[in-house]
């Protein structure tokens, strides 16, 4: 995809983590994902004090759901970077429920409340004063 405009594109925004490493480094490092699509991505990472991401740069990166994609650095511009990905994904697929997620894994204050008005038994949740 390199070479070619591809902002005409689908892609989704959201707000998902991954895995990046870049050939020859040894280390990987977290990335925002900023929007997905299936032929590359928008990342956005903080490299203080490591060697900044160029343009042109091969790497890997980690989805959720997808596991290693191959892909090459598209565009830098501040904290952010564009990957186009050497193959095309299901980005639908990255943006699903984790396979092996449970509610459990779902924080507290994000699921349904057990309480519901019927729980009461009368219908009623509420006690006048």
């Amino acid at each position: 995809m390199s070479g070619v405009d591809t902002r005409h594109i689908a892609r989704d925004s959201l707000f998902l983590m991954a895995e990046v490493r870049i050939e020859g480094e040894s280390s990987p490092f977290r990335v925002k994902v900023r929007n997905l699509s299936n032929g590359g991505m928008m990342a956005e990472c903080d490299r203080t004090g490591q060697t900044p991401v160029q343009g042109g740069t091969k790497l890997s990166v980690n989805l959720r759901n997808i596991g290693q994609v191959e892909g090459t650095v598209a565009w830098v511009q501040e904290n952010r970077f564009g990957i186009a990905f050497a193959r095309e994904i299901d980005a639908a697929e990255a943006r699903a429920k984790p396979n092996n997620a449970n509610d459990s894994d779902t924080p507290r204050y994000v699921r349904p409340s057990s309480l519901h008005p019927s729980a009461a038994g009368n219908g009623n949740s509420l006690r006048k004063i």
